[in-house]
């Protein structure tokens, strides 16, 4: 087989690219409406008090952790819905979605059960005590109600992402916003409730818009013919080829997890410089996986249609597009970098070692953007077991690398230098499956 052109060959224009835009622009709205939840709680109950926001930060953690581990609702679903969209197959298209539902909906349940057993040990590993144990024992309990929808929205943007819909799912995100913020305003300013009623408010959005798309899709089954009782059998073989995706995750968070621990014991300074770098990197990172969302759209249904040609060129332009992306967001970041730290900080030693990570930041965007296009592209592919193995092996590279810092007992450049081997080696599994094209697989 003939080897996949290269895809630094760029132009300034393709084919392409009004389609990747239509996609793109409306998945990056929706990738920043999520912070926006967890920005609009943060400030609100940061003025009820101190204690209720740690109980707020504890809860979000148990929370946000949940949703890293079933990300693969949204992007297993993707991959599938699209390649029975580029193979016309408008009945499977609705059969698939509704499986993904029910799939969310039994994990969801699942989930809620299993962290309100276990919610008060989960608080103490995370050295969760007083007060702020107290308070976030209640916004995590309350929370649980909405975590079967939460995931409901997870399945339900994957299928409309799969149907080449992005605009959807944003109207949605942003409705889901903004009522959980006028909900919350209401109930603490107005009314005078406590952390309890942020979570109320958070739980109101999650149930609504997950009926939204629970409502959405039943529509598509009721106009495609199709019964909505549940599959065991295709709700089993979604959560399977999920399991690769939740590998994936696992050796993505617990990288950045452990990157945290050893910046920790580099210093007081050192760990909140990284924190600041590592949140900015998290901020540029949502641009760069709107376009892979695009890329698991696009890819899926090209594949799926049979036209492999079509496959190709578009992803060797989503490539191209998340690198230009990449270089855009260094060039900024190291423009303002200096401003960019006293946002965060005005400790003179945080500073200096904030100024120096965020150049390692601005670096690394254009690796960045690499990797992020081609891990859309192979989910979209389907190649799930591909990415989560060396995903485990990245994982592996770094944690070897890091046990090296802690003995040499190594700064913070090196822990930078140590993230972005990390990346480098994410980007070099990558390059060789796609210079393979193994994962140019036709059909559905």
């Amino acid at each position: 087989m003939a080897h996949a052109p290269g895809p630094l060959r760029a132009r300034l224009s393709s084919p392409y690219d009004r389609e990747i835009a239509r996609l793109a622009v409306p998945a990056l709205g929706t990738l920043v409406a999520e912070p926006l939840y967890v920005l609009a709680d943060t400030a609100i109950v940061g003025r009820i008090g101190t204690e209720e926001l740690a109980g707020l930060a504890l809860a979000s953690t148990v929370l946000l952790s949940s949703h890293a581990l079933v990300i693969f609702l949204a992007y297993g679903t993707t991959a599938t819905v699209a390649r029975l969209v580029g193979a016309g197959r408008d009945d499977d298209v609705a059969y698939q979605s509704l499986q993904g539902l029910w799939l969310a909906a039994m994990l969801g349940v699942s989930f809620a059960v299993l962290i309100a057993l276990t919610d008060q040990w989960l608080l103490d590993v995370l050295g969760a005590e007083g007060p702020a144990k107290d308070f976030a024992t209640l916004y995590l309990r309350v929370s649980l109600i909405g975590l079967p929808f939460m995931f409901l929205v997870l399945a339900g943007s994957g299928a409309f992402n799969g149907r080449q819909d992005t605009r959807t799912p944003l109207v949605i995100a942003v409705a889901g916003a903004l009522a959980n913020l006028i909900i919350e305003v209401i109930l603490i300013f107005g009314f005078g409730y406590g952390v309890g009623a942020s979570a109320l408010a958070t739980v109101i959005a999650q149930v609504g818009t997950g009926l939204v798309f629970v409502r959405r899709i039943i529509g598509w089954c009721r106009s495609a013919g199709v019964g909505l009782a549940p599959d065991l059998v295709s709700i089993a073989a979604l959560g399977w080829l999920g399991r690769a995706l939740v590998i994936r995750s696992i050796g993505l968070r617990g990288s950045f997890t452990l990157a945290a621990a050893v910046a920790a014991r580099i210093g007081t300074a050192p760990l909140a410089a990284y924190q600041i770098g590592i949140q900015i990197w998290s901020t540029l990172a949502l641009a760069l996986d709107a376009v892979a969302i695009a890329g698991q759209a696009l890819t899926g249904k090209w594949l799926g249609a049979n036209a492999a040609d079509k496959a190709k060129a578009a992803a060797r332009r989503m490539i191209q597009v998340d690198i230009a992306v990449g270089l855009a967001a260094g060039l900024v970041v190291i423009l303002v970098r200096e401003p960019l730290a006293q946002v965060f900080s005005t400790d003179p030693e945080v500073l200096a070692a904030t100024a120096t990570v965020l150049v390692w930041v601005a670096v690394t965007q254009p690796l960045n953007g690499y990797v992020f296009a081609l891990d859309g592209i192979l989910i979209g592919a389907g190649d799930m077991a591909y990415l989560g193995r060396t995903m485990l092996v990245s994982a592996a590279v770094f944690a070897a690398l890091s046990w090296w810092l802690i003995e040499r007992q190594l700064g913070l450049n090196w822990l930078w230098a140590a993230l972005t081997v990390f990346m480098a080696t994410r980007a070099l599994f990558l390059w060789i499956r796609w210079r393979s094209e193994r994962w140019v697989v036709l059909g559905v």
